[in-house]
């Protein structure tokens, strides 16, 4: 039975589930907010999609503040004897990064959504209240950034997928059989 909790040789499986529910999360909240931004006002998801994406980004954040604190508490596993050193750097690099961005993109998410002074509704579960409305064009400049970021997460998180394939299938590590639980 796989451990719940990172051991020194590979992931548990509270990790493993946090890091692929982040990653079909965050894919997921790209595709709908580049899709409803195209909806016309007599569209029945031209209000539904935009709160749905508010209220997985609130959630995403919140996966997202677990796995940091997992980070701090449970490390991740030690890298593999092959690897190169250069290589555990940039994978550090880019974990650290993916992660910055998620909250990021959510701040900057969250000041578009409350730029009007109100709350965001969570499902209609719990409010996130509106704490910072004074930028000028406050919808709009986070809108851009919001955009940006989403993006370039995108494209960092396509080069964090093409390398766990390399060493699948050139290195023949068990780089990417670790985050799989085997």
């Amino acid at each position: 039975m796989k451990a719940f909790l990172n051991s020194k040789r590979g992931y548990g499986v509270l990790s493993i589930a946090l890091h692929w529910l982040t990653a079909l999360t965050a894919v997921g909240l790209f595709v709908l907010g580049t899709w409803m931004v195209d909806l016309d006002y007599y569209s029945q998801w031209y209000k539904t999609g935009p709160d749905v994406h508010r209220s997985i980004g609130v959630l995403l954040v919140m996966v997202v503040l677990l796995r940091l604190a997992l980070r701090f508490f449970n490390p991740p596993p030690a890298a593999l004897p092959a690897a190169r050193p250069w290589e555990n750097r940039a994978a550090s690099v880019m974990h650290w990064l993916l992660l910055v961005l998620l909250l990021v993109i959510a701040v900057a998410g969250y000041l578009i959504s409350t730029a009007d002074g109100r709350a965001v509704s969570v499902f209609n579960w719990f409010e996130v209240p509106a704490t910072i409305t004074s930028f000028e064009n406050q919808e709009d400049w986070f809108g851009e950034v919001h955009f940006y970021l989403a993006v370039t997460l995108m494209c960092l998180a396509g080069v964090h997928a093409a390398a766990a394939l390399k060493h699948h299938f050139i290195d023949r590590d068990d780089t990417l059989r670790r985050m799989f639980g085997n």
